[in-house]
């Protein structure tokens, strides 16, 4: 069995620090559960200059390797790898998050699973043609039988393959998405996530 796992917000609790950071960075009180939008620029009403500062501020290495692990993530991760099936984390981050990003895996006893930066939002400093990115392209050419997915805007990503099935981890950002076709399933939980995924 192939499963896609997005990073933030499925592995770890990133909109809960970036919620706590707008408060530092601009005192800006906007709580986790008023996230309506995966655009933080437009959650947060931030300026052009205040998002890339916050963005900046957030993939430093630090920053990074303090997300919380989302309950339930690791446990279920390293029960399918124990089971012999193929696990590749696909994540929007920059390249440039990428040593960091592997590191927090490492650290949580994730180890075994594939990291992969996909550039599903043209965002910068993708480096290309190394071994952990991903064009769309070579993205395209891969089989999943199950992905975990909070984000609406990557749900295009999934088209391609009409029989996988998605558990969209609940976010506040996709409670009122129509989801593409019935076989997207809402999950509360990495309980749920496991029960779904056989």
């Amino acid at each position: 069995m192939n499963i896609y796992i997005d990073f933030d917000d499925c592995l770890c609790e990133t909109a809960k620090h970036f919620s706590q950071l707008v408060a530092r960075l601009f005192g800006k009180d906007i709580p986790y559960e008023e996230i309506h939008y995966f655009d933080l620029k437009k959650s947060f009403s931030l300026t052009d200059e205040q998002y890339e500062h916050m963005m900046i501020e957030g993939h430093t290495p630090d920053v990074l390797l303090s997300y919380d692990e989302t309950p339930g993530a690791i446990k279920t991760i390293n029960e399918w790898v124990e089971k012999g099936h193929n696990v590749s984390i696909i994540t929007g981050r920059p390249s440039s998050a990428y040593e960091p990003s592997r590191l927090w895996l490492d650290q949580h006893g994730l180890e075994n699973v594939k990291l992969y930066c996909l550039n599903k939002y043209g965002r910068d400093s993708f480096i290309k043609n190394s071994s952990f990115t991903l064009e769309l392209e070579d993205y395209y050419k891969m089989k999943f039988d199950y992905a975990i997915e909070d984000s609406p805007a990557a749900f295009k990503y999934f088209s391609h393959l009409p029989q996988l099935k998605v558990m969209v981890f609940d976010r506040p950002w996709n409670r009122d998405c129509e989801f593409p076709t019935d076989q997207f399933f809402r999950c509360q939980n990495w309980d749920t996530i496991k029960m779904l995924v056989r």
